[in-house]
């Protein structure tokens, strides 16, 4: 029997995606699932890729078909899940194979990871993987993280099955240990704060305009064919349009307003907090999702201080759609400068135009902006995205609808967190004599913690009659 290039672990919905997207390409692929019937169940419904899919009972099974050095992909829950299996894989494979967590990996237990395999083996290394049931199986975006040399051996595999943007694999490394990883969260922080960006212009377009299903669908569609051209808007034209099968009422109106997440939002959010980043409209989204869930809370609170006015918010769709661009270079620019602050102080030499490129294609928040940004990072990797020409002409040109939205959500109590946290930090970005001062006389008044003086003056206190208090 032919032996396979490569094996898979966990059959569940990524994993048989994936695993159906390696044979199409031409890689012999032996696969292990923790039920049996779910393996073979594999292979029967394979079609013409059957031939090329071992499926193997038992984890020694899977190891003895795969042709050394191995590689073997894990599709299992993050967490414990991924220990677990790396423990019982151990004494199975020998020091030169490679286990490949292609999950959604907090980068800290991928750094552990890494570094427990780098003492005993076998070999380990961490994928970011975008792109859901779709792009796992015909071309998902792809972060790895890990040694150079592992990468370059499964490369062949990853850029294969890669969503292709112009015949260009969007996989791409990272760096090392869990830089992959950490490039997938932030890459999940920017998909929350876009999501709810849209969430945002919706809620104004239904309740600040009173605007249908139908024409909110329209609307979407139509910003499809222009600057907001991306895989999200796009779904939300289609989401829009959706008419329920049970009440043939709007699939919208149907939903219920609670919305799930898996936590790789929260990751972000808490590691930019560690390193100092400011991500703002990231930390707003996360924050309405949390706040989303309370529904009995909301609902307590609209029957105190009465539901927010309905229809007669002074926007237009004009504005509504530059808000939307202002917004979104903001919030990809907040990203970006994460992934360069993480880079800085992990010591991992991130490629941030390479980042760009392999979002272009396959990911969630794939977008016809992603190009230029590539371009801009190309340029100046070290220079912060809106500040680059091509973006900051379009905040010249766009911030203006930006504040008009958002102050028109303010007077007719429509909330819009990410918009208007990614306006604040607008702001403050571009203002050279901020109200910090302030901050530094108050914290050296009641803590004598002092501060610097514009004159460069050496005193560092001021005179105050209650200081140290």
């Amino acid at each position: 029997m032919t032996q396979s290039q490569i094996g898979l672990i966990g059959l569940g919905t990524m994993g048989a995606m994936l695993a159906l997207n390696i044979s199409e390409k031409g890689f012999p692929i032996a696969v292990w699932n923790r039920t049996v019937a779910v393996t073979h169940g594999f292979k029967a419904e394979a079609g013409a890729l059957a031939d090329k899919i071992t499926p193997c009972e038992t984890l020694a099974d899977l190891v003895a078909a795969i042709a050394p050095p191995r590689a073997i992909i894990l599709m299992v829950p993050a967490g414990q899940a991924v220990d677990d299996m790396i423990a019982t894989l151990r004494p199975l494979m020998a020091a030169d194979d490679l286990i490949i967590d292609a999950g959604n990996a907090l980068f800290h237990d991928t750094d552990r990871r890494s570094a427990e395999a780098a003492k005993i083996g076998p070999h380990f290394m961490g994928i970011g993987v975008s792109g859901g049931e779709e792009g796992a199986r015909h071309g998902p975006a792809i972060m790895g993280g890990g040694s150079r040399s592992d990468w370059d051996r499964v490369a062949p595999v990853l850029n294969a099955i890669a969503a292709k943007y112009k015949g260009e694999p969007c996989a791409d490394y990272m760096g090392p240990a869990g830089a992959g990883h950490f490039v997938k969260a932030v890459h999940n922080g920017i998909e929350y704060a876009d999501m709810q960006m849209i969430a945002e212009v919706y809620g104004v377009m239904r309740d600040g305009l009173g605007m249908d299903a139908a024409a909110i669908a329209e609307t979407f569609k139509a910003w499809n064919q222009g600057p907001l051209q991306s895989y999200l808007i796009e779904i939300s034209a289609e989401v829009a349009a959706a008419t329920d099968t049970h009440s043939g009422k709007p699939m919208l109106d149907m939903i219920l307003d609670r919305a799930g997440q898996k936590g790789t939002g929260r990751w972000t959010v808490i590691e930019a907090q560690h390193l100092a980043a400011t991500i703002p409209a990231i930390e707003a989204a996360v924050m309405a999702r949390n706040l989303s869930s309370r529904l009995e809370e909301r609902l307590a609170g609209e029957a105190v201080f009465g539901a927010a006015p309905q229809a007669g918010a002074n926007v237009t769709l004009a504005q509504l759609e530059q808000a939307m661009i202002a917004g979104k270079i903001l919030c990809y620019a907040q990203g970006f400068a994460l992934i360069s602050a993480a880079s800085k102080a992990f010591n991992w030499p991130m490629p941030l135009p390479e980042i760009a490129r392999v979002w272009r294609e396959g990911c969630i928040i794939r977008s016809s902006m992603l190009n230029d940004m590539a371009t801009a990072l190309t340029e100046d990797a070290g220079r912060n995205l809106m500040l680059a020409p091509f973006f900051a002409d379009h905040l010249k040109a766009t911030h203006g609808a930006l504040r008009q939205v958002i102050a028109a959500g303010a007077l007719s109590g429509l909330p819009m967190p990410a918009l208007a946290s990614g306006l604040a930090w607008f702001d403050m970005m571009r203002t050279g004599r901020s109200t910090a001062n302030m901050i530094q006389a108050q914290r050296d008044f009641f803590g004598a913690h002092g501060f610097e003086r514009v004159d460069g003056v050496a005193d560092k206190h001021g005179p105050w009659s209650g200081h140290g208090i």
